[in-house]
């Protein structure tokens, strides 16, 4: 019988196996690190819709383009399975860029018991998420719901001027996700 540490075969098939499992580490990490660098790359680029989780800053004099009008999309959903009412007031608006307006999205908690949510906002097309302003949103803060509590949520909102003319209908998008942890 030959000795399995002078064996080629064996010692290719170690070299293979530790090859293969740190392979397997690397591409677990390395899916850890996706959602970090995708959350990044939406925040720098305005991929995926994604709009800031700040409120815009309001400045004095911004310019308001009168001579055009943009159509206001409003649209909600919930993850599945979720135990609460959540929908827009209205379902469109017409704006002109550069001024702010206000809109509220309607919520109900309808279960008997003390809930905690977050809304998670998007914007299509994608690109003018950059150009969605919001200077109060329900969205920045999560929502706590006492048994059987329904609330109107405010969003306060701009397009920037700087929108692209051949953009005529932006929708504004939330998903309203149950939270954990329902303490205030």
């Amino acid at each position: 019988m030959q000795d399995p540490t002078t064996n080629p075969v064996a010692a290719a098939n170690r070299r293979l196996t530790k090859r293969l499992l740190l392979v397997t580490v690397a591409m677990f990490g390395f899916g850890f690190a996706m959602v970090p660098l995708y959350e990044v790359l939406c925040e720098v680029t305005g991929l995926n819709g994604r709009t800031g989780s700040q409120a815009a800053v309001l400045e004095p004099g911004m310019a308001v383009d009168e001579s055009r009008t943009v159509t206001v999309e409003f649209v909600a959903s919930l993850n599945s399975g979720a135990p609460w009412e959540f929908a827009p007031q209205v379902t469109r608006m017409t704006v002109h860029p550069g001024q702010f307006y206000q809109m509220n999205y309607h919520a109900q908690n309808l279960t008997g018991q003390t809930l905690a949510g977050q809304a998670v906002p998007s914007v299509a097309p994608g690109p003018a998420a950059r150009h969605f302003q919001k200077i109060e949103c329900f969205c920045f803060t999560r929502q706590v719901f006492q048994p059987g509590e329904g609330r109107d949520m405010p969003v306060i909102f701009r397009l920037d001027p700087d929108l692209a003319p051949d953009v005529r209908t932006v929708t504004l998008s939330y998903t309203f996700f149950k939270l954990d942890d329902a303490g205030g």
